[in-house]
């Protein structure tokens, strides 16, 4: 334990996602030693953040306007809409290039362990979104895990039976990698998804 506010600040650093005791030591004594000005730079971005960024009110997207850059974009396509989890996720599309519809952040995943289910997550204004009969598909990007998919599962019951196409993400090997160091589940996914060579 540390002395008054050096403990203090590990403690706030400790809550962060992802950031155990030891990193959140590391980023504390990281800020110790910075020139002041840096230290004031990240002060003052935090607090500015926290004043202007807000969620899209059409996707959930975050956002410094009520609706986000891609939901403002005429050159998206309206009839495809892209569901995931977090905001991130909407940035690790993008990156890809692939992806020219709209998204929608439900903001987590079904989660009984947690205490999140359906009614935690952004579905009522999913299905609001679809009212208008302008969406086709939806193409489902949760997490290839046991909450992503029982996410996945469960947007799939309630949306086919209003004729809407539901995909999924495909899931697999990746690029470049080895087979004798995929995982069971992994490989397993790459066997279920295959699809015929020349495609």
């Amino acid at each position: 334990m540390y002395e008054g506010v050096v403990q203090d600040l590990i403690d706030e650093l400790g809550r962060l996602p992802g950031v155990g005791p030891k990193g959140a030591q590391r980023i504390a004594f990281h800020l110790l030693a910075a020139d002041p000005a840096d230290v004031r730079r990240l002060a003052d971005v935090l607090v500015e953040v926290k004043a202007k960024a807000r969620f899209c009110s059409v996707c959930g997207n975050v956002a410094e306007e009520e609706q986000c850059r891609i939901c403002r974009d005429p050159r998206r396509d309206p009839a495809l809409i892209c569901v995931v989890e977090e905001s991130k996720d909407v940035v690790a599309i993008e990156r890809t290039r692939e992806f020219r519809g709209r998204y929608h952040v439900l903001g987590g995943a079904i989660s009984p362990l947690e205490g999140i289910g359906p009614e935690q997550l952004r579905i009522r204004e999913l299905i609001a979104r679809l009212e208008d009969g302008v969406v086709t598909e939806i193409i489902l990007a949760t997490d290839p895990n046991i909450e992503g998919d029982a996410t996945a599962a469960y947007l799939t019951r309630m949306l086919r039976p209003m004729g809407l196409q539901v995909t999924r993400l495909a899931s697999g090997l990746p690029v470049g990698g080895d087979l004798e160091y995929a995982d069971e589940v992994t490989l397993g996914r790459a066997f279920a998804g295959r699809r015929s060579a020349g495609e």
